[in-house]
């Protein structure tokens, strides 16, 4: 076959740019990132050897060899791992073929030195190569395939792939033409340190020579050592190796579980964000092991959709070592591996949670990871109370900082016997939202929820420590029986009759018709006009919106609103005297479309006819002046 040129996918080409010209200060990650996706190779090779031991043919044993030639200016790094195909090839090192590659390249910002974080949280991985060569050759050739392949580029936009018989017997080599300002990385004393630095841990013997036998790495499985001799260092790297990240682990669990079971776990919960977190598939990152064999990291009932964020590894004594990905759907030792999971993470954080001196520190957990653990609210019922112990939330009386459940309803208000809460898209919106002032003026605090999957795990929860959690943009909201610190302020204006209010409520309802559900009087407003609220039992004004948004609702299935409007404000009051004179409806039908309009807008809600809108506000303002 003939050599092949192609392009690099538009975003691998973004990514090489800022790589090759960056001015990371650590470039000795390139190796650390190399060996680990070699390591890798030897892992699923050596799962793949269980079923077919062909595979291995007459090397049976992993390592991982670098040789530099300083007189070529090359270093070389090779494994004897799983290989890679044509097709592989192409697809491994020519696209970034994995969630979070859009929202990954969106954040990119052109700045060489702010994207640089950026790629670490995503993982370069093979690409951190360019940092220090000018140009990179790639032979492989896949275990239990004759034909092994060439791939070579210089970073620069292309790349091409041909036939080789040079590769090698089986795995992958990879040879650096080094810049001529990174050819320290030539020097074996070099090497050697950024081996022990970065990659001790790695359980496949690293050779440094062409004729080297003795592995300059630990090559044994971090996680089986016992916790007082490994450093925090060390659990470092190995996270940065097994969740191919830069930062620095925010939470380290490594214990051992024996009884019923037997297994070994190694989970680290990251300080930042990975970019695939809100995938629709919801893939966890942790790969399970048998008798330190890998086995996949796309194990389905390992870990809940909930805990995704988490990255490491389990190693079970019980699994059998040939047991397939479909066996393991089945097989209740998963399901005990997963309960044990489940208990120890929720456990360690309900810790951090409950500790006062560690509450900024949660803080920035909860920041990053709390609307995925919220979902567990209403998928895993019987971890439900330790979830609810690790909720917090921003309020409208929290200024700014955290507070939990407990918390709140220590703070609750005599008379208050529910968790008022509204939903919305953005904090600044929901706290200045007219729902909410009444329930501001009487100093009873409301959660201020903008996650989407606020609207669901509340439906479900329901209640909490015999107190149900009620939207305060539904009706029915009882403020009177409430005793705030201060007599409300809207209690201390002059207000409309109740006659005249009713006369407006009737004549506002036959005016909008179909438009609203009904017209009533608010105990909620104290500065705006009007407000729409949900009847109590009908949907959620922001979870009906939502639905709408992911054409999950038709215009034709949405539920009509409740209109309320404040007897206290001054343009309700005009409104109201004027409603009770002859030919009332007539002068105020423009009246009653524009308060309708101003509660949508308010809403954050499209109007339904701005024409109309434009046209009514002109004629109210010139008859007005």
């Amino acid at each position: 076959m003939s050599e092949e040129r192609l392009s690099f996918q538009a975003e691998v080409s973004r990514l090489l740019d800022i790589v090759a010209h960056s001015l990371y200060s650590e470039k000795e990650v390139f190796l650390r990132e190399l060996i680990s996706n070699a390591s890798d190779a030897c892992d699923r090779l050596r799962y793949a050897a269980l079923t077919d031991g062909s595979l291995l043919g007459d090397d049976p044993d992993f390592k991982i060899r670098l040789v530099a030639d300083k007189e070529a200016g090359t270093l070389t790094l090779s494994d004897n791992g799983i290989g890679m195909s044509r097709d592989d090839l192409v697809e491994n090192l020519g696209t970034i073929a994995r969630s979070g590659t859009s929202a990954f390249v969106k954040n990119l910002s052109g700045d060489a030195k702010k994207d640089v974080s950026l790629i670490g949280q995503f993982g370069v991985g093979f690409y951190s190569a360019f940092m220090v060569a000018e140009k990179v050759e790639v032979f492989s050739r896949k275990a239990g395939e004759a034909q092994g392949w060439r791939w070579v580029s210089d970073g620069q936009g292309s790349f091409t792939v041909a036939e080789a018989q040079e590769a090698p017997a089986r795995g992958t080599r990879i040879v650096m033409h080094m810049r001529e300002a990174e050819k320290e990385f030539l020097e074996e004393h070099r090497l050697r340190q950024v081996i022990k630095t970065y990659s001790d841990h790695i359980a496949v013997p690293i050779l440094l020579g062409a004729d080297a036998t003795d592995s300059v790495n630990a090559a044994n499985a971090l996680w089986t050592r016992p916790r007082s001799e490994i450093t925090a260092e060390q659990y470092k790297e190995f996270y940065h190796h097994v969740g191919h990240g830069f930062d620095e682990p925010w939470l380290t669990l490594h214990w051992r579980a024996e009884g019923v079971i037997e297994y070994t776990g190694l989970l680290f919960v990251p300080q930042q964000r990975p970019f695939d977190l809100f995938d629709p598939r919801r893939a966890h990152h942790v790969k399970l092991y048998v008798r330190r064999i890998f086995i996949t990291d796309e194990a389905e009932g390992l870990v809940p959709p909930y805990l995704r964020f988490l990255k490491g590894v389990v190693d079970s004594e019980d699994l059998p070592l040939n047991v397939s990905r479909e066996m393991l759907q089945n097989n209740p030792v998963l399901a005990k591996l997963k309960a044990g999971i489940v208990k120890r993470v929720l456990g360690d954080l309900n810790k951090k949670a409950a500790d006062p001196e560690q509450a900024a520190d949660y803080a920035r957990f909860w920041d990053a990871f709390g609307a995925v653990l919220k979902e567990g609210l209403y998928e895993d019922y019987a971890h439900r109370d330790d979830l609810l112990k690790l909720l917090r939330f921003r309020t409208t009386e929290s200024k700014g900082e955290l507070v939990s459940l407990a918390t709140y309803i220590s703070r609750m208000k005599e008379g208050q016997d529910a968790i008022y809460y509204i939903t919305g898209d953005e904090k600044s919106a929901v706290e200045k939202s007219p729902q909410v002032e009444g329930f501001r003026a009487r100093g009873v605090e409301v959660l201020l929820l903008t996650d989407p999957v606020d609207e669901f795990w509340v439906g479900s929860v329901r209640e909490t420590d015999g107190k149900p959690f009620k939207s305060v943009t539904r009706g029915g909201a009882d403020l009177s029986k409430i005793k705030g610190e201060d007599k409300p302020e809207e209690e201390k204006k002059d207000k409309a009759s109740d006659g005249d209010l009713s006369s407006l409520t009737a004549l506002l309802k036959l005016t909008l018709g179909e438009e609203v559900k009904d017209v009533r009087r608010s105990e909620r407003l104290t500065d705006s006009a009007v407000c729409l609220v949900a009847d109590d039992g009908d949907m959620d004004i922001h979870l009906q919106r939502l639905l709408k948004q992911h054409g999950q609702l038709g215009a034709d299935d949405a539920t009509r609103r409740v209109l309320e409007v404040n007897p206290g404000h001054p343009l309700i009051r005009r409104l109201a005297e004027k409603a009770g004179q002859e030919g009332a409806a007539e002068a105020l039908e423009d009246a009653a479309w524009l308060l309708l309009d101003q509660a949508r807008i308010l809403e954050g809600e499209p109007l339904p006819d701005p024409l109309a809108f434009s046209r009514r506000m002109a004629a109210f303002v010139e008859r007005g002046l």
